[in-house]
């Protein structure tokens, strides 16, 4: 893993570390500031306010330890029984706790998002993302804190993971049988 971002940034990072990691990699988002969110379910009211893909973030460990980020269209419905096969991981997924979450990712549940990798700077976590938002439209996501939403390009997203050194793995994430 190289840590590449071309401006010294305090762990844990604030919204206004990521913002300013971003202009420094010449990234233009768009933020929109909102009542906190916690929920996918909660955040449906913004999506006048918001264009582009919405997503939802989920922290998962496996039996051995290692750390997923796994970003995805807010739509889909991932079978987490099956992930870990499409993820190369040893056994059955489960949530990281919200204190190991903070520890490697520096942020609380309800404001998990693909930008916390800016504070994993050791590489513990695996970047996921779901092939669906590779579609070409922007990305919704989190500054760190659940109360902001910023709109960045597909492809300032790619380079902004690379420059923290998570060369994100694109898969198409399992659904779950049908009822």
């Amino acid at each position: 893993m190289t840590f590449a971002l071309p401006i010294d940034i305090p762990k844990p990072a604030q919204p206004a570390d990521l913002i300013a990691a971003l202009d420094a990699l010449g990234i233009a988002v768009t933020r929109t500031d909102h009542e906190a969110v916690f929920t996918v379910a909660e955040s449906k009211s913004l999506r006048g306010a918001v264009h582009g893909h919405h997503t939802k973030n989920l922290f998962l460990k496996d039996k051995k330890g290692r750390l997923f980020l796994v970003s995805a269209l807010e739509s889909t419905r991932i079978d987490l029984k099956r992930l870990h096969e499409t993820l190369g991981a040893s056994g059955r997924l489960s949530f990281g706790s919200a204190e190991l979450l903070f520890e490697t990712l520096g942020v609380t549940p309800g404001s998990v998002t693909a930008f916390a990798v800016i504070n994993d700077r050791t590489g513990r976590v695996t970047m996921v993302l779901d092939a669906n938002l590779m579609t070409g439209e922007p990305m919704n996501f989190h500054p760190l804190v659940n109360t902001a939403t910023l709109r960045i390009a597909r492809e300032d997203m790619l380079r902004f993971l690379r420059a923290t050194g998570h060369e994100p793995m694109i898969v198409d994430l399992p659904a779950p049988p049908e009822a």
